[in-house]
């Protein structure tokens, strides 16, 4: 995950405001990152494919194509897989931990069945 968040905030660095800062050790995005279920999982994958963090409203990609492919990858890891996230969605809006330098981020990370997922959105308004 580290190594992931790393090459984002090099692929967005000319968008990150100036001496924003990430983390700077594994540790930090672990730190930010709450164990999910398989469900959570998958509506968080769902928001982060479809959504856009830094204008809540206005869709990226088709929510119901989104929601199929999150389906498709939690099945895929199985009832066994392991979830976490750094993202929490209520009725209410969302909040989440900072995992980036970027001042919107969301990820969510899977493993099972052989396989390792990530799904990290950053942005900048």
């Amino acid at each position: 995950m580290y190594s992931l968040v790393l090459d984002a905030q090099e692929a967005w660095a000319p968008y990150a405001i100036e001496g924003s800062r990430g983390p700077a050790r594994p540790a930090d995005i672990a730190d930010a990152l709450t164990a999910v279920d398989r469900e959570e999982a998958g509506t968080v994958m769902t928001y982060l494919s479809a959504g856009d963090l830094v204008f809540p409203g206005r869709l990226r990609r088709d929510r119901e194509h989104a929601h199929r492919a999150a389906e498709r990858v939690v099945k895929l890891l199985g009832r066994d897989s392991t979830w976490w996230t750094n993202i929490e969605l209520s009725d209410a809006g969302r909040g989440w931990n900072p995992v980036s330098r970027f001042t919107f981020d969301g990820v969510v990370a899977g493993t099972g069945n052989g396989f390792v997922v990530a799904l990290l959105q950053v942005g900048e308004d």
